[in-house]
């Protein structure tokens, strides 16, 4: 197992089948297998198989014998009726004759949201599961990471006519039949978030169970935790998460790393819990929903100073949460940042499909952009941001100057300052130094830590943000005698007042180096620590600098993520004291910005019963704000303006969302179509035949995205009225730079529980290709005002990012929509052929596998240096299936030379792997290759790596006809690319460039394989 990259295939043939979604018409009978060589042997890893029924809670009918299962619109999926079982049983049978013929065992059976089941094989096995009829997919079980006092009173839950208010007081605030599904490490039962209700309701359609497991018996569960299950077997089971990497852990619902319990809290902690840290009290909090059940599926294990878990246990999760009846589902954990049709995400749809509202994070791989995941439309994806509480510290140096940021602790008077890479034992790593790693954190059997007492004792240590938790490091200066410490950021992020062990200050990556520059210059540098202070009213809120950040991948620019903003910035909620000693502490992450969401979604669906998520997700996003507490608006860390790829919609204003006048909704149907429109779901599937596809921009959500506006463009939008009153509302458009935006209608008369629609037309003007423009559109009666974001990137040419082809000679043609007027040229570059490198690799995953972090060459990972010449316009670095036996699993890295700077990696479950430069700084790169799996029967293998150089020019063996053409706005057409005199083979790479005369506007990769 590996952890999710942002930009990985995710498994065998899953895009190519990823119909999950989507059966593909094979329900007629058992599958049959493929005939194949011998069952392979060697080592097994746990695959997740899927199939191409429908789940349960998506089956319509279509099979003789077998009536529908799917829940009607507005209703919660029962998965316990006779139907349900007589479908279930089913599925599972057909699991198990496929199980049965290629010799596996399941792990799991999944049929509620998933059809399909998960089962320990070897790489042979997978492979020839993945080509057996009626499987659509088989993916590798990968590793996932686990990605408040004030906060309700700053999201304004608990003024009058608030909320709570609205639901009768926070002693009913959430619901008394509302439970929420926290898939997480788990949960403390004991603590004081979590103490049964007083007047607790009766549950009527919930079905969790409660069982006894090691340091837990049913008494653990009351009315408040409902249900509390546990996840390990595509780890290994029990034994697994008692070996490293796992530290302290239980086999049961137990939380030992915390995050579930913080999670789980800031849903739905019981309101009005004192707060108490080593004795002292840091006030009165509660979570979003503190009537709120919870329902617990810890599917994460701690490993220290996080948590992680397996994508074939965090589905049997969904799986069991579906079944259970939850209402809503938290899901503060990792996920893909480019696919919408994993096993993870199409679980999820269906739970949807099944009436549940899911709440995810977005990532904390921010400020980069494109890093957000859970792109899917059918989920909410959560950023975070800064609220209106802070605790601020500064620091002083011996010159003088004053440098503030966060902190909570004790004043420090003026001690010796010391850097921590001057401050390193003898002979221990220097950058585990750096970043001040305790002595829990050092993998030498004799724990001696990197920090040396003699160089740090009495004084205090200035240590770099990064690696490991920011409470570790203070750990570490405490074990080595330090009095204090200033954690300095590297690059921008946030600043978090952490409970550490000595008094720190948290300052930014300029001030940070301003007091290492002082520290490295002076004789006997001094410094003394502020005691940190609470600030109430501050300016809030920020987007915080981890938070991911949009365009998304998924979806070809044509769906905007995030969805929402929350607070996630040193939020105050449950631990576990088993990892911290602490029963309450402040963490950070759109993982605890997700539960904020979570627990509004519980108080939303509690006060409109009958609304689907999608209807509570439209009235979240149309009502949140762009602006802040003190009216501006809204910035990031950095102080530059905020826009929807930061914080989506904008900040939830919970009031708001209660009454939002008009939503926008969508179901299974809609979400097909929009798969098929992405082309993550082939044109061949079935479900596409049968749905049809639509443009993903007009997928009915609230805000609208065009990834691709050749010239003009029209997206259509059907609103709700779900007001008590029949209104009129009219159209005010803020259309994006350089672009005109028309609404048509631009007045609706609507009454309750009607639904009308509309156009909006955008027509590029001045604004400037590949770059994205921002606007919105705002619908208002007086009463209401519903806001879309509007996010369209004009393009002057729409053509298909890549074509392939075969032969020495041959032609494919290409579509081009021209999105301006005026004479079209299209030039040629290459074709060039690429260039093979060859080695053999053996003992795959040997010495712990590929580190990314530290790229080695290896007996099972084979490096090459590359020289990208100046003028290239695409680099391009690949290993193929055809190369190597069914079953081969290559991974391929690449590097600036000399750095473990990864500038590109691609880690399917397949030897099909690719990373593209384009428009590369010219240079030296070192490409690893890495072996991960042997085919079965083979101890060795030779491998090749390619890669191609294309610059501008041609090569005489590569033409596009017509080489210009005459054309205006939307004007579509076909260009012709023809090759010819190629080597069998050789692999070649080439392009076309599009261009008006005087610039390129667009460009088709032509690749060839003779």
């Amino acid at each position: 197992m590996r952890n999710l990259t942002k930009s990985r295939r995710q498994s065998l043939g899953l895009i190519v089948a990823a119909a999950v979604v989507l059966a593909t018409g094979a329900s007629g009978g058992p599958a049959t297998a493929v005939p194949t060589a011998p069952a392979a042997t060697g080592p097994t890893s746990t695959y997740i198989v899927q199939l191409a029924d429908l789940p349960l809670a998506g089956y319509t009918g279509n099979i003789a014998g077998l009536k529908a299962t799917k829940p009607a619109a507005g209703t919660k999926f029962n998965g316990h009726t006779a139907d349900a079982n007589k479908y279930r049983n089913y599925l599972r049978s057909r699991h198990d004759t496929v199980a049965q013929q290629v010799g596996v065992t399941k792990v799991y059976d999944y049929s509620n949201g998933f059809n399909g089941f998960s089962a320990k094989m070897t790489v042979g096995k997978a492979a020839q599961l993945a080509r057996t009829p009626g499987v659509l997919s088989v993916s590798k079980n990968e590793t996932r990471q686990a990605d408040t006092v004030s906060t309700p009173a700053f999201l304004g839950l608990d003024k009058p006519g608030g909320l709570w208010s609205q639901l009768g007081g926070p002693s009913k605030a959430g619901g008394k039949d509302i439970v929420i599904g926290d898939i997480d490490s788990g949960i403390w039962p004991e603590s004081a978030s979590f103490r049964p209700l007083a007047n607790p309701g009766r549950l009527t359609d919930f079905s969790g169970s409660c069982a006894a497991a090691e340091q837990w018996t049913p008494a653990n569960c009351s009315n408040k935790i409902v249900s509390a299950r546990y996840y390990n077997e595509g780890l290994g089971g029990n034994a697994a998460i008692k070996a490293a990497p796992y530290v302290n852990e239980v086999a049961s619902a137990r939380d030992i790393n915390g995050h579930g319990s913080h999670t789980a809290s800031t849903a739905a902690g019981d309101y009005d819990t004192d707060m108490v840290v080593n004795g002292n009290s840091l006030g009165k909090g509660s979570g979003m929903a503190p009537a709120a059940r919870i329902a617990v599926y810890k599917a994460l294990w701690h490993t220290g100073a996080s948590a992680s878990g397996s994508t074939a246990d965090l589905v049997q999760a969904i799986e069991d949460a579906i079944l259970d009846g939850v209402d809503v589902i938290n899901y503060s954990i990792s996920g893909s940042t480019s696919s919408d049709v994993d096993p993870v995400e199409i679980e999820f749809m269906y739970a949807a499909a099944a009436g549940i509202f899911v709440s995810a994070s977005a990532g904390n791989s921010g400020p980069a952009s494109s890093t957000v995941a859970h792109n899917s439309p059918w989920l909410t994806t959560v950023a975070a941001g800064t609220h209106d509480r802070a605790f601020q510290a500064s620091v002083t140096l011996g010159n003088g100057s004053t440098y503030s940021g966060a902190g909570l602790g004790a004043a420090v008077p003026s001690s010796p300052v010391v850097l921590s890479t001057n401050a390193a034992l003898a002979g221990a790593d220097p950058t585990s130094a750096r970043l001040c790693l305790s002595k829990a954190s050092d993998p030498n059997p004799a724990h001696v830590g990197f920090l040396d007492p003699a160089k740090v004792a009495g004084k205090i240590v200035v240590c770099d943000r990064g690696s490991n938790a920011r409470t570790d490091k203070s750990d570490a200066v405490k074990e080595a005698g330090g009095v204090g410490m200033v954690l300095a950021n590297t690059s921008p992020n946030s600043l978090n007042a952490d409970l550490h062990s000595v008094p720190t200050v948290h300052v930014n990556e300029t001030d940070g180096a301003a007091i290492k520059a002082y520290v490295n210059s002076t004789g006997s540098p001094t410094a003394s620590l502020a005691a940190g202070h609470k600030v109430v009213g501050a300016e809030a809120p920020t987007v915080a600098a981890f938070s991911s950040r949009g365009p998304a991948i998924a979806g070809q620019g044509d769906l905007l993520k995030p969805d929402i903003m929350a607070p996630g910035v040193d939020v105050l909620a449950a631990v576990s004291p088993a990892s911290s000693s602490r029963n309450f502490d402040f963490l950070s992450g759109t993982s605890m910005a997700a539960p904020h969401i979570t627990g509004i979604a519980a108080l939303l669906l509690q006060l409109h019963p009958r609304w689907t998520p999608m209807m509570i997700k439209s009235a979240l996003m149309t009502s949140s704000s762009i602006l802040d507490n003190k009216g501006n608006p809204i910035t990031t860390d950095a102080g530059r303006p905020a826009g929807a790829f930061d914080y989506g919609s904008g900040h939830v204003t919970p009031n708001s969302a209660a009454d939002p006048g008009l939503v926008y909704d969508s179901g299974p149907t809609d979400w097909i179509r929009f798969l098929c429109g992405t082309g993550e779901l082939p044109a061949t599937n079935n479900y596409c035949r049968i749905f049809g596809t639509r443009d993903p921009s007009d997928l009915n959500t609230p805000n609208v995205a065009i990834g691709d506006l050749a010239g003009t463009q029209t997206v259509t939008r059907t609103v709700t009225n779900v007001g008590s009153r029949r209104a009129t509302y009219e159209a005010t458009v803020t259309a994006p730079a350089g672009i005109t935006a028309t609404v048509s209608p631009s007045k609706l008369t609507i009454s309750p529980g009607r639904s009308a629609s509309y156009k909006v037309t955008f027509t590029r003007t001045t604004a400037p290709y590949g770059t994205y423009a921002a606007g919105s559109l705002k619908w208002t009666d007086g009463r209401h005002s519903v806001r879309s974001q509007l996010v369209v990137r004009p393009v002057g040419v729409k053509a298909p990012a890549e074509i392939s082809g075969t032969g020495t000679s041959g032609q494919a043609a290409v579509p081009v929509q021209a999105g301006f007027t005026g004479t079209l040229t299209t030039s040629v570059a290459g074709l060039v052929p690429g260039a093979a490198r060859p080695a053999t690799l053996t003992n795959p995953g040997g010495s712990g596998g590929f580190q990314t972090g530290n790229p080695l060459p290896s007996d099972h990972t084979a490096k090459y240096t590359v020289t990208v010449p100046a003028g290239t316009t695409l680099a391009r670095f690949a290993t193929f299936d055809a190369d190597v036996p069914a079953g081969t699993d290559l991974d391929l890295f690449v590097y600036r030379a000399g750095t473990a700077n990864l500038v590109g990696s691609s880690a399917g479950g397949t030897a099909q792997e690719q990373v593209d430069l384009a428009n590369p700084t010219a240079g030296d790169y070192d490409v690893y290759v890495d072996l991960f799996a042997l085919a079965a029967g083979t101890t060795s293998q030779a491998i090749n790596e390619y890669d191609w150089q294309v610059g501008s020019t041609p090569a005489g063996n590569l033409t596009a006809t017509p080489a210009s053409r005459a054309t205006t706005v939307g004007d579509a057409f076909t260009v012709t690319a023809a090759w010819s005199g190629l080597t069998a083979g050789t692999r070649y790479l080439g392009s076309l460039s599009y261009g008006d005369g005087t610039s390129t506007l667009g460009r088709t990769v032509v690749g060839v394989n003779p």
